[in-house]
């Protein structure tokens, strides 16, 4: 008997984490499955199938191949979900649903009497608007290009107080987009993103400025896939697997960022936390000197700090896509705003403070050019708008290195 097929089917799937999570909750031989729609109708033919999510842009594609769609999915009108059983028979489901409200559940927002604005026409529109109605919404409104209620007109929905977003925009590698500007709407109480790479969206982040409830896509990622795995094999599975994955999950994703003043320790801590994590350290200063063929102290009195600080705010708009990774920064990369976007959106951000007796200056421009106190008197505000958390390095950098990577443990899975 052939050996049965489990795995995530889409056309293009190199953004996906499904696989870690469905090996988390036990389906060891879960891949993921790419084809073009001429090959869909073949494929759901074998008689193998063991269980299968469905992705861009299958979801309404399966369901003419699908024996048994169960009511939610044909309410929904997107399935997500397929199993073939003993029967024989092509099950599908939407399981979208279940995460989709978990999401929510987990963010704290309720849709009860609420106006719901839907941004995106697609499959996990569907999705969003279903569970929108079954969870008391008193009206949902999809937002599209090209309908009625378009991105030009949001102002008639300036009293919407919630916001979904359905659409890829602000996805990996395309970051730092938003779909809406949320200052259009000042009632709003709540905002979730299905996108969950990376993990604070420009419009999640916007959301967190604004103190405002919200959530990635990732916790729906989770709870839609132990849905699925109980469609799968036909057995219960605690809920409480839901946040476990999650949280490992975020442990593994998380960037650990240093930031600080020039000579704080972060190369040297960053080194150290390496060899301890066995995790990739990105240098930005290191990237800016490989990119430009020369040293920062020549950038900076060739062509002026300036000309400096838009390479790396370009450098750490590239590292900060990137996840799993240990950041070191540069002493001033906190100067400019739009950095902390880069960092925050997938990382947990440490600042090294050292006693400034013990700063180094040799081959740092501003800190030969001004006095350390005036540096940091300068600094210490941008420091801590960036930080989560403080760390002292007047001691070893391995006693540093091990002080962040529990807190790191401890913190990064929320």
């Amino acid at each position: 008997m052939a050996e049965k097929v489990y795995g995530l089917l889409g056309r293009k799937l190199g953004h996906s984490w499904s696989v870690p999570i469905h090996t988390a909750l036990g389906c060891q031989g879960y891949r993921l499955i790419e084809l073009e729609p001429g090959e869909l109708e073949g494929f759901l033919e074998q008689p193998n199938i063991g269980g299968l999510n469905v992705t861009i842009p299958y979801k309404r594609d399966v369901m003419p191949f699908c024996d048994v769609i169960a009511p939610m999915a044909r309410a929904i009108g997107s399935v997500n979900t397929l199993t073939r059983r003993a029967d024989g028979k092509l099950y599908a489901f939407n399981t979208d649903a279940a995460g989709f409200c978990w999401m929510a559940e987990r963010a704290g927002i309720s849709f009860a009497g609420k106006k719901v604005l839907v941004l995106g026409s697609g499959g996990a529109s569907l999705t969003a608007q279903a569970c929108a109605k079954q969870l008391g919404a008193r009206e949902v409104v999809v937002i599209s290009r090209s309908g009625p209620d378009n991105y030009n007109n949001l102002d008639r929905h300036a009293d919407a107080d919630i916001v979904v977003n359905t659409t890829p925009v602000g996805m990996f590698p395309n970051t730092g987009a938003s779909p809406v500007d949320l200052t259009v709407f000042p009632n709003c109480s709540g905002v979730l993103d299905v996108v969950y790479n990376p993990r604070r969206t420009a419009l999640l982040l916007q959301a967190e400025a604004l103190g405002i409830p919200c959530s990635d896509g990732l916790p729906m990622l989770v709870a839609q896939a132990k849905a699925a795995e109980e469609h799968f094999f036909e057995k219960s599975i605690p809920d409480s697997e839901n946040q476990r994955i999650l949280a490992q999950l975020r442990r593994e994703t998380c960037n650990i960022v240093l930031i600080g003043m020039p000579g704080s320790g972060k190369t040297t801590v960053g080194q150290a936390l390496a060899e301890l994590t066995g995790r990739e350290a990105i240098d930005i200063d290191q990237r800016i000197v490989e990119r430009s063929g020369r040293p920062i102290p020549e950038i900076f009195a060739q062509e002026g700090e300036a000309a400096f600080r838009a390479l790396e705010r370009e450098e750490t708009a590239e590292a900060g896509k990137l996840s799993g990774k240990i950041i070191l920064t540069g002493g001033g990369v906190v100067k400019d705003p739009r950095n902390y976007g880069s960092l925050h959106q997938n990382g947990r951000i440490y600042h090294l403070v050292r006693d400034l007796d013990l700063l180094p200056t040799e081959g740092r421009p501003l800190s030969q050019a001004t006095p350390l106190a005036t540096l940091w008197a300068e600094r210490a505000p941008l420091y801590a708008r960036f930080r989560d958390i403080e760390i002292g390095n007047n001691g070893s950098a391995q006693e540093t290195a091990q002080g962040i990577w529990r807190d790191f443990c401890e913190n990064s899975g929320a």
